[in-house]
């Protein structure tokens, strides 16, 4: 049994933190110089831990609770794609935001999503501490494994602030990541389909 003050993350044993994370922030308040007690800072540190917790909500969910059961049965052998579902999510590497669009689509056999569920699995992935090429490898690996279908695409283009306002700062980067598995990967007329559905909306 797990003991109070510890919790269990990704079946690793973390110790929990003894303050809460408002108390942490108003320490980082008072070493960038600033006063966590003036008017305007005052709630600061409370609103930064409600702001984090929500972004990293993903932590809380997992594929079976959030599918619950919303995969059908359908004799159906047509791509299924679902476009431009924006995301945002946080970079491990700064805890800055990246934000952007995902594409994703699957070739079935015999099992379909609920089109929202797609759009839900981005957003797991995404509510996490995160890095792009990571974070689309997940959803493409979770759908495959909930419906086995005969291949998945999914395709990322996200701008990050990491990039941004810091770093080499160029304002209009943009990385785009993809992961292909299946017929995704082995047929290329698949493959050209899926690109060719996901620029038609640049034209």
């Amino acid at each position: 049994m797990t003991k109070p003050t510890e919790i269990l993350l990704h079946d690793a044993k973390v110790e929990a933190p003894k303050e809460t994370i408002a108390e942490l922030m108003r320490k980082v308040i008072v070493l960038l110089g600033e006063d966590p007690n003036r008017e305007g800072l005052r709630k600061t540190p409370e609103r930064f831990e409600k702001a984090l917790k929500y972004l990293t909500s993903g932590y809380q969910q997992n594929m079976e609770s959030l599918l619950n059961g919303a995969t059908f049965s359908v004799h159906y052998d047509e791509m299924v794609v679902v476009k431009d579902i924006e995301f945002f999510s946080l970079c491990e590497h700064h805890l800055l935001p990246f934000f952007g669009k995902a594409h994703v689509a699957y070739l079935p056999n015999k099992r379909v999503l609920g089109l929202s569920k797609i759009a839900r699995l981005v957003n797991m992935y995404g509510r996490r501490l995160q890095i792009q090429e990571r974070m689309t490898s997940q959803i493409a690996e979770a759908i495959q494994e909930k419906i086995s279908p005969e291949g998945v695409g999914v395709i990322i283009e996200a701008r990050h602030l990491c990039m941004q306002m810091r770093g080499v700062e160029k304002q209009h980067g943009q990385a785009v990541t993809s992961a292909m598995l299946g017929s995704f990967r082995h047929n290329k007329q698949t493959r050209d389909e899926f690109l060719s559905l996901v620029r038609s909306n640049k034209t």
